[in-house]
């Protein structure tokens, strides 16, 4: 583990959205799910819409959130369980998350980040992050690089070299891939991704499909931005079932 060289570390400030207690698909067992403000990133498809700005939320201190996140303790040692950052993206506001997690692994508990992974400078906060999380949610926006422009606005270069990072770091990951249909739900895109994953080796604990789902486009609207997916709904069970069966020829994990 490293060491945050910040002495009032529990002082440090950060912006969140909100936090959800009991979670059960963000890591193992029962997690404590703090939503950061801020991203990278500009998904056509994004259901936090209301992350996306940096100024946004509620600020906290560390401190505040170990407060309560102790009080979890019971559920986090009976399921394994633990505390996991998402957002928006966590990994933009490092400094904070990396000593949150630092003091979550002294309390006894596990940390997951649920990243996109668009990280382009790994100075010692990122690397103090890398060093403080025990499993990388990664979501892989989708393989070929225009259509991922197309769905985020940038290149899937630094996802995917941050993918191969943590794997020569010996990392553990998830990988998630949000199904969108007509955007990432072709056999060209299943199979280009799980040629990825098999290259990363055993770092990859198991893959994660996640449907799309249209829970998010209300806000959208509340800041008058056009939504480009009116015309697209939740992938069928069938479509879903068929880029599990073509992911489980690269990983034997996938869900």
């Amino acid at each position: 583990m490293s060491t945050v060289d910040n002495v009032n570390g529990s002082d440090l400030t950060a912006r969140i959205h909100s936090i959800e207690t009991g979670g059960a698909v963000d890591g193992p067992g029962i997690r404590y799910i703090v939503f950061f403000q801020g991203c990278q990133f500009k998904c056509i498809y994004c259901h936090n819409r209301d992350t996306w700005d940096f100024k946004g939320g509620e600020e906290v201190t560390v401190k505040k959130l170990m407060d309560e996140i102790v009080t979890y303790a019971p559920f986090f040692r009976a399921s394994g369980g633990g505390v996991t950052a998402s957002g928006g993206e966590a990994s933009m506001q490092a400094k904070f998350v990396a000593e949150l997690f630092r003091q979550v692994h002294a309390a006894g508990f596990n940390t997951c980040l649920d990243t996109n992974g668009g990280i382009r400078n790994y100075n010692k906060d990122v690397e103090n992050l890398i060093n403080e999380t025990d499993t990388f949610l990664l979501d892989l926006k989708c393989m070929d690089d225009d259509l991922h422009r197309e769905i985020t606005g940038r290149s899937n270069s630094d996802t995917l070299a941050f993918a191969r990072y943590l794997a020569a770091h010996n990392k553990k990951m998830w990988i998630r891939l949000v199904v969108v249909p007509t955007y990432t739900d072709s056999e060209d895109n299943a199979r280009r991704m799980g040629e990825f994953v098999k290259e990363l080796g055993d770092a990859v604990e198991r893959v994660e499909l996640l449907p799309y789902h249209e829970m998010g486009k209300h806000k959208w609207a509340f800041f008058n931005d056009p939504y480009k997916l009116n015309d697209i709904h939740p992938p069928k069970a069938e479509d879903m079932k068929r880029l599990k069966d073509i992911l489980k020829e690269y990983h034997k994990e996938v869900y």
